[in-house]
């Protein structure tokens, strides 16, 4: 639950103080008597949030040797001491999401009570407000109905001027290439959404997870390894983040040689013929949740039966969407990658 700001004196409040205080200048002014008896103090609920009032009972003397010009100056000072009724702690109070990554970030940050939608596949962390919003065709009019004040998603420059043509502001992020990146649109994330600490925490945190890991698993530069993004054997080069997070263990990719050019940008599509002959020690599947791929169905492709991995039982299955997000789960991955090579070097 947010927290709210401390809110003004109420108008009757402050009315009555004011009211009191014209009270105590027409007393000095239009009786004699008024000059030696004090005037009774104003209520005690009225004069609550107006410090200068609760030092004593003030006198029709003391009151008048202020003036009038003094006594309102002081109120001004008190009224604007105050501050704003109802004004929200977060400057986003309604933000939709149709980038699951972002989702995520947003979420492990502590701003998941500010979300009113999110796409049809932000469904982590459990209970984000999952809708039919779709991130690959972005509807506007389906993103503008729930009154968003901010929207979370990946380039798109026609959706964006859009969005912004109807005074919704939108929070922009591209996949990373480095772990930097990843940091750096952690911290944008906890910049925009006022939750710079948190991003920080959450950024210190990664990092020495990540560290942790990485120099607790043991040399993998002898091993080879193949990650598979389908079942029509698409996968990703060293060129990719993907690739990068392997690379921080030393593995050697079987695919780089099938996109020497960057002809496939990082992605390209291999063969069984290809595979067999590359032989990889390690095979990570990340195609369980959209292809049912596992290590039986992997052993059962033709000529795979004699692969290194598959003799070894050394295919990893992997959860494709912590694979192919790299916000805070990425560490999971990383976990995922440091536990099957501890568990070869252990002899497994």
């Amino acid at each position: 639950m947010n927290r709210t700001a401390p809110r003004r004196a109420s108008l009757p409040q402050r009315l009555a103080w004011i009211f009191a205080t014209v009270l105590l200048l027409a007393s000095a002014c239009g009786s004699d008597d008024a000059t030696s008896s004090p005037t009774p103090a104003p209520a005690t609920d009225a004069i609550s949030e107006a410090p200068a009032a609760t030092q004593a009972p003030t006198t029709t003397t003391e009151a008048a040797a202020e003036g009038p010009a003094d006594t309102a100056a002081a109120a001004e000072e008190a009224s604007e001491a105050e501050p704003a009724p109802d004004e929200p702690e977060y400057r986003y109070q309604r933000i939709v999401s149709i980038s699951p990554t972002g989702t995520e970030i947003a979420y492990a940050i502590g701003a998941g009570d500010r979300f009113v939608a999110v796409d049809e596949y932000s469904y982590y962390p459990e209970g984000t407000p999952v809708t039919d919003l779709s991130g690959w065709n972005p509807n506007i009019e389906a993103i503008v109905s729930y009154d968003p004040d901010l929207v979370i998603m990946g380039t798109d420059g026609d959706v964006i001027a859009s969005l912004e043509s109807t005074g919704i502001d939108v929070l922009v992020h591209d996949p990373p290439i480095t772990f930097d990146d990843v940091y750096a649109q952690i911290a944008q994330f906890g910049e925009t959404l006022d939750l710079v600490d948190q991003a920080d925490l959450l950024v210190s945190d990664m990092q020495e997870r990540i560290g942790e890991l990485i120099a607790t698993a043991p040399d993998a530069s002898e091993l080879s390894y193949y990650h598979e993004l389908d079942n029509t054997l698409y996968t990703v080069t060293s060129a990719t983040f993907i690739g990068h997070v392997y690379g921080l263990f030393g593995l050697e990719n079987v695919a780089d040689p099938a996109d020497s050019d960057g002809s496939a940008y990082g992605y390209p599509q291999l063969s069984d013929e290809y595979l067999v002959d590359a032989n990889p020690d390690v095979i990570f599947l990340a195609d369980t949740l959209c292809c049912g791929q596992n290590a039986e169905t992997v052993a059962a492709r033709p000529g795979w039966d004699q692969l290194a991995a598959v003799q070894t039982g050394r295919v990893v299955e992997l959860n494709d969407d912590i694979v192919s997000r790299w916000g805070p789960r990425l560490v999971d991955f990383i976990e995922a990658i440091s536990e099957v090579l501890v568990s070869i070097g252990d002899g497994g």
